[in-house]
């Protein structure tokens, strides 16, 4: 099994280095008889080289979104750019600059996955050796050669939204939109499918990646926008949206009841079999030695301690309530 990925040709985007690829100001989407907009106001900017993340619970118009960008629904009020075009007058044009893994996977029946993914390749323009090449690169980086040759209809789930991803990313594209793209993929690949999408950034796309799993892509993406009920919560790079939680640890634990906790310490969110305390990073070795006596008194069954992370914020934003959280 192979993670390296040889970088694609840098697609060309007509603009400057320093300019978004991809720039939303002020979007709106309001449905007919519906009383709240499924996105409003949105502004964002997604730049090549770099992936920005979008992240929401079910329901927080992340698909809306997408669906906007690639002229599917048209904006009630704000600017889509795609490098420049604008893609709500002209959503044919812009259409050809965006690469798009949707939720679902596009039915390949009769196809194996390496036919389907030079299939696109050449489609969308791509020389035939240098669609192969690349082809054999992602079958090998995702660890798909076992099932490259394999009818569609004869692979699982996972292995079907992987093919999806090679066949959105095997020709350059200034603007790659990645809809859930780890949905049903098992955590060995998961991994190995991070990379990919790292490299894809790196190779000179802009990748925008639409997702709830943010313990997972924290280490992918460079920026984040945090969508809740159609609007923009948060926005920032990772340390940005962390840095008012340095100097602090997370104590999960786990098990069928929260025990007293030390003097001074509180849940901020409790949920069945688990609990997370905020700790003081003073207070780390302290807690560490309550939780391994609670374990042995049989009070928890297991806990880690770690430093604050992506989904940490997340929960503070949008409410341990959300669906998210639950």
């Amino acid at each position: 099994m192979s993670s390296t990925l040889a970088s694609p040709q840098r697609p060309p985007t007509g603009r400057p280095h320093f300019a978004p690829v991809l720039l939303i100001e002020g979007l709106t989407k309001r449905y007919r008889g519906k009383p709240n907009p499924a996105n409003d106001n949105i502004t964002l900017a997604a730049h090549a080289g770099r992936v920005l993340g979008v992240l929401g619970h079910n329901g927080a118009g992340k698909t809306t979104l997408a669906n906007q960008i690639v002229g599917l629904l048209k904006p009630s009020e704000g600017s889509i750019a795609v490098a420049g075009i604008d893609a709500v007058a002209h959503p044919d044009r812009a259409r050809q600059l965006v690469a798009v893994q949707a939720q679902a996977n596009v039915p390949i029946t009769g196809l194996t996955p390496r036919t389907a993914i030079e299939l696109v390749g050449r489609i969308r323009g791509g020389a035939p050796q240098a669609v192969h090449q690349r082809t054999l690169e992602l079958l090998d980086a995702l660890d798909l050669g076992p099932w490259a040759d394999t009818p569609a209809q004869k692979v699982s789930g996972g292995v079907a939204r992987l093919t999806a991803f090679c066949m959105t990313v095997v020709h350059p594209s200034p603007l790659v939109i990645l809809d859930e793209p780890t949905n049903d993929v098992d955590p060995a690949r998961r991994r190995l499918l991070w990379d990919a999408i790292r490299a894809t950034a790196t190779a000179g796309s802009a990748v925008l990646l639409v997702t709830h799993n943010v313990r997972e892509a924290e280490h992918t993406v460079d920026d984040l926008v945090v969508l809740d009920n159609g609007s923009v919560l948060a926005a920032g790079t990772p340390a940005q949206l962390t840095g008012h939680l340095h100097g602090e640890l997370f104590l999960e634990i786990e098990g069928d009841a929260l025990p007293e906790l030390p003097s001074g310490l509180h849940a901020s969110m409790v949920r069945a079999a688990q609990a997370i305390v905020p700790v003081p990073a003073a207070r780390g070795a302290e807690c560490v030695a309550w939780a391994q006596s609670a374990v042995g008194r049989g009070e928890i069954e297991r806990f880690s301690l770690t430093p604050a992370s992506l989904e940490d914020v997340y929960l503070e934003l949008v409410g341990a309530g959300s669906e998210e959280a639950a």
